[in-house]
């Protein structure tokens, strides 16, 4: 099984927002190629789901964030859309909240399928 391992230090994000975007109503992805290190052979995707705190209170954005997460969980699980070798980064939007999930997990399979070509 694959682990998420989070983005720590603001070099990192300010690394991997330079680079390719995906953007859409409900969130947007950006990604790199990885540049940190892999302490073991253990299989891990450096991802990290980022929120505006423009949007609702915390309770809000945590469900976004619980929902891009759990999606791309799925995604792991069911084919490999997601490279490993790269870094990613959700951006969610207030959009998300309200949006089904299936709804969100076909847009977001279709994001990784147009990020990858």
């Amino acid at each position: 099984m694959t682990k998420l391992e989070s983005l720590k230090k603001s070099s990192h994000f300010t690394r991997v927002l330079k680079h390719k975007v995906i953007n859409n109503d409900f969130f947007t992805v950006y990604r790199t190629r990885n540049f940190i290190k892999k302490t073991n052979n253990t299989k891990k995707l450096f991802i990290s789901f980022i929120m505006k705190k423009k949007i609702g209170n915390a309770v809000k954005r945590n469900k976004i964030r619980r929902k891009l997460k759990s999606i791309i969980q799925k995604l792991l699980k069911m084919n490999y859309l997601i490279n490993l070798d790269y870094t990613y980064i959700i951006l969610g939007k207030e959009k998300a909240y309200k949006e089904y999930h299936n709804s969100l997990f076909e847009k977001m399979r279709k994001s990784f399928k147009r990020i990858e070509s």
